[in-house]
């Protein structure tokens, strides 16, 4: 069986897996963080040509192979920060040039979306919750479909801008989880769900403004936000539930390490007797292994290019899904 090498390096993390036969062998990385603000584009390429050496060979140390005996190189084709995606490129061309090896262009949404397998998924709807995506997607006909998204900004970059008014540094969604435990009193805020899609933009001038009169304690702020807008993702993912007749949901992103938001959607699917399924941690961050996951999955259909470029923008329904 082949052995498969990925890179990640969409935005804040630049990670190497390494994946055989379906298993995830090697998953290292290293993120890019910041004290207070957010990610700073440029900042977070230099940040992953700085470290990629390191995480690449920490990555085959871990497996206990030479270069020689990776069989193609997959890397985060898009959508993702232009200057951090060029870096992931530029590494996996060297690569590829250098040890003669197959490149295989993997969209970093999918990924997202195929790593769920290792839960034993088999037709799942799933709610993908990170920085810059929040969609409910299901596959159908060829393709990974959006039933429903944000209609302005991520849940994940949401939760940061609102970090970053509260004074908190970047990545900010763990730091407002824990002070969220330290509250149960709910503050009105805004609710924003049209059908299957939702806004979130007002809920974070409201949010400022409430920051800026000083008169509510953050805690009660962080406790309120998640209840509101995590509410208003189970809402939608158990209307694309009942719209495509699936009884699975699968987690998947970042924000999904949430506990609250875990919890809600598994309270959700014993309601309405669907099963829910998560990924570990460390697979709903970005990473190398997913990459690594779907690129072996799609180099053995056959799927690799000479000279790929990358795509920012590309949208998970954009990718005709021919490994199925």
């Amino acid at each position: 069986m082949p052995i498969i090498l990925g890179i990640e390096s969409t935005a804040h993390t630049f990670g190497v897996g390494v994946v055989k036969d379906g298993k995830i062998l090697s998953n290292v990385k290293k993120s890019y963080t910041t004290e207070s603000g957010g990610i700073i584009p440029m900042e977070a390429a230099k940040h992953h040509n700085e470290v990629k050496r390191e995480v690449y060979s920490e990555a085959l140390k871990d497996v206990g192979i030479k270069e020689d005996g990776i069989d193609a190189i997959a890397f985060s084709q898009g959508p993702g920060l232009a200057p951090c995606l060029l870096e992931g490129m530029k590494f996996a061309k060297e690569l590829s040039n250098k040890l003669g090896k197959s490149i295989v262009p993997v969209n970093h949404c999918v990924a997202h979306l195929e790593i769920g397998k290792i839960t034993k998924a088999k037709n799942p709807v799933m709610l993908y919750v990170s920085g810059a995506n929040t969609q409910i997607i299901a596959y159908s006909s060829g393709k990974y479909r959006i039933f429903g998204e944000t209609l302005d900004v991520g849940v994940g970059n949401f939760i940061d801008n609102f970090g970053r008014y509260a004074g908190i540094g970047f990545p900010a969604g763990p730091k407002i989880e824990e002070l969220a435990r330290n509250s149960n009193k709910y503050v009105e805020l805004p609710y924003n769900v049209k059908g299957m899609d939702i806004t979130l933009s007002g809920i974070l001038t409201k949010l400022k403004n409430m920051i800026e009169s000083k008169d509510y304690k953050i805690e009660d702020l962080a406790y309120s936000m998640q209840e509101t807008v995590f509410a208003m993702l189970v809402e939608t993912a158990e209307r694309a539930l009942a719209h495509t007749g699936k009884s699975e949901l699968l987690l998947g992103g970042g924000v999904g390490c949430n506990k609250r938001l875990q919890e809600m959607c598994e309270i959700m699917c014993k309601e309405r007797g669907a099963k829910f399924f998560c990924p570990p941690a460390s697979l709903l961050v970005d990473n190398g292994a997913m990459i690594a996951y779907l690129g072996e999955i799609m180099f053995n259909a056959g799927i690799k290019e000479k000279d790929p470029d990358i795509m920012p923008r590309q949208r998970t329904d954009q990718v005709d899904v021919k490994w199925r």
